[in-house]
């Protein structure tokens, strides 16, 4: 059973990459999750008990894609973006750290799909209102939104995993990797610098004249009280997800009653298929888990608290989250190390994160974001972007987990 379990999660990560024919990733995830089900791979309450498991996550969600693009409805991004030309001044290496600036924030706030979705196609407008290279700063978007999802459990699907399984509060999940985002966002800056220096010291062509935007103060105002929301929901023991909803609510109503939405539009937002995929890699990983992997990887994980294991553990993810894709990673791992402590944890989201950003497959978002780099007629080396993830990846991920063991000492685990 296991080979059948790990032929269909190869079927469907290959189809989820390279999408046959136009089909949503779920034309394959689900019929997989039911084969492995219908074949005795996987008992129906164990399919029923992840399910069940990962219902919340679904839920945050898509309540947090609703969000974003209402936001993005409201001009927010479009804000962010003349604040970005604005703020560099005209020049490359300032816009750099405008891009990283506006890219971490969002992706800590409203998670990495909308700095790849939203942010990103903002970041071509705003350097070609610069007559900047794009390149930078468009390779920053999909970067960071992987490595500056650390921040918070809303970041990335993966931290709302890891959260749950870590029996943290939500302050405390983000007060532990404070240090550690910070020092993988520093390392990544110093990487981009370094290794585009060529198109940050090309000559910058005529600016073109932008209209100023009005700042979106209602959109600002409800990602902030959504946030105090999920520190609030933590508190009191009540799912995130569900601040989420109010938040995306209080979103819906105004673009309602302003004619700014429809149903079908947020439906689109809401991007059904794409949980439904979701559910299904979760069934087959679970396939994958029960089969035996699960003891495979129990002799590779190390044992320990000590800064060694943390390394060893962030390692592991790391190169799970390139063969597999770091979604099944972590679901992979999350069980084998949650026994372990909030630290190994952790360090499995350090890896599943800042991990993928060495190969195209590492992360659902850098698929995403190379679909859209196409569409702006920009190509993607792979060369390039593996030689940029080497450096970047051991960079990142050292520094995290050595901040990460830090913040354990500090604050406590």
């Amino acid at each position: 059973m296991l080979a059948l379990s790990v032929l269909l999660l190869v079927a469907v990560l290959v189809c989820a990459v390279v999408r046959p024919w136009g089909l949503p990733e779920a034309a394959v995830a689900v019929p997989a999750a039911v084969l492995v089900v219908g074949v005795g791979a996987l008992p129906v309450e164990h399919a029923v008990d992840e399910a069940v498991r990962l219902g919340p996550v679904i839920g945050f969600l898509a309540a947090i894609l609703v969000l974003a693009q209402l936001c993005d409805d409201e001009g927010l991004f479009h804000a962010c973006g003349t604040w970005m030309a604005r703020a560099s001044g005209g020049r490359p290496r300032t816009l750099l750290g405008s891009v990283f600036v506006t890219a971490s924030v969002t992706t800590a706030v409203l998670s990495l799909d909308a700095t790849v979705v939203l942010l990103t196609p903002v970041v071509f407008a705003t350097a070609a209102q610069l007559g900047v290279r794009p390149k930078p700063h468009v390779y920053a978007c999909t970067h960071l939104s992987n490595s500056a999802s650390l921040l918070l459990p809303v970041s990335n699907l993966t931290n709302l995993l890891a959260f749950a399984s870590s029996g943290l509060s939500f302050t405390r999940f983000a007060a532990l990797m404070t240090l550690p985002w910070l020092v993988a966002i520093a390392a990544e800056y110093l990487v981009f610098r370094r290794f585009f220096r060529t198109d940050l010291d090309a000559p910058v062509h005529a600016p073109r004249s932008s209209p100023p935007r009005e700042l979106p103060v209602f959109a600002l105002a409800a990602v902030a009280l959504t946030l105090v929301g999920f520190v609030v929901a933590s508190a009191t023991g009540v799912d995130p997800a569900w601040a989420a909803c109010a938040g995306a609510l209080a979103m819906a109503v105004r673009a309602f009653v302003r004619k700014r939405t429809t149903v079908r539009k947020l439906v689109r937002a809401a991007s059904l298929p794409f949980l439904a995929f979701v559910i299904g890699l979760g069934v087959v990983v679970r396939a994958v888990v029960d089969n035996g992997l699960d003891d495979l990887l129990r002799n590779v994980i190390p044992g320990g608290h000590d800064l060694w294991a943390l390394l060893g553990v962030a390692a592991v993810a790391a190169v799970l989250a390139n063969v597999i894709n770091n979604l099944p990673a972590v679901l992979v791992l999350l069980p084998l190390v949650a026994p372990m402590g909030p630290g190994a944890v952790l360090a499995v989201l350090l890896g599943v994160n800042l991990g993928p950003n060495l190969t195209y497959a590492g992360s659902l978002a850098t698929l995403l974001w190379r679909r859209i780099v196409h569409d702006h007629d920009t190509e993607v080396h792979l060369p390039e972007f593996t030689k940029l993830g080497l450096l970047a990846v051991p960079a990142t991920l050292a520094g995290a987990v050595v901040a990460l063991w830090a913040s354990l000492h500090v604050i406590g685990g």
